[in-house]
């Protein structure tokens, strides 16, 4: 797949925006004429300039180059559901991790990706359980970054 340079152009504009709007909430530091916000503030702005030089290009390329065009793994079925599985499972993992929990959520994902590549059904399941384990205890116990809980949170360890 290929974008015409305009369409990253947009969304890294839209980015910086969203950034510099985000960074003027951070709260200012007292007898100092910058605070927190300067750094993001200045990388949006540079964001916004690289952005405004990717339109430009863009558009300039427009006649040649159409805004999207699509690879020759599109033309594959499995290749599409395959792209689908998985922005589905970031997707699902975003909107269902913090209830059902990291070790399940993942643990699915993971069993159906696999499953989905060609593993059969236990190695998919005994794999996605294993990695589920491995990622999980380096977060939480040499990385200190808690993972969401949720179903197992009486069992939490």
């Amino acid at each position: 797949m290929r974008f015409n340079d305009s369409v990253f152009g947009v969304v890294l504009m839209a980015f910086a925006i969203a950034e510099i709007a985000y960074a003027q909430t951070f709260p200012r530091l007292h007898g100092q004429d910058y605070g927190p916000d300067l750094f993001p503030t200045i990388i949006g702005a540079g964001l916004l300039i690289i952005g405004a030089i990717l339109i430009a290009r863009g558009v300039a390329q427009l006649a040649s180059v159409p805004l999207m065009t699509l690879g020759d793994w599109a033309q594959d079925r499995n290749n599409v559901i395959n792209v689908v599985l998985l922005i589905g499972g970031v997707l699902f993992y975003i909107l269902f991790s913090n209830r059902i929990g990291f070790v399940p959520t993942s643990m699915l994902i993971m069993s159906v990706l696999l499953f989905r590549l060609g593993s059969s059904w236990l190695v998919s399941i005994s794999t996605a359980f294993v990695t589920t384990l491995v990622i999980h205890t380096l977060f939480a116990k040499v990385l200190l970054v808690p993972l969401p809980w949720g179903l197992l949170q009486p069992v939490a360890w």
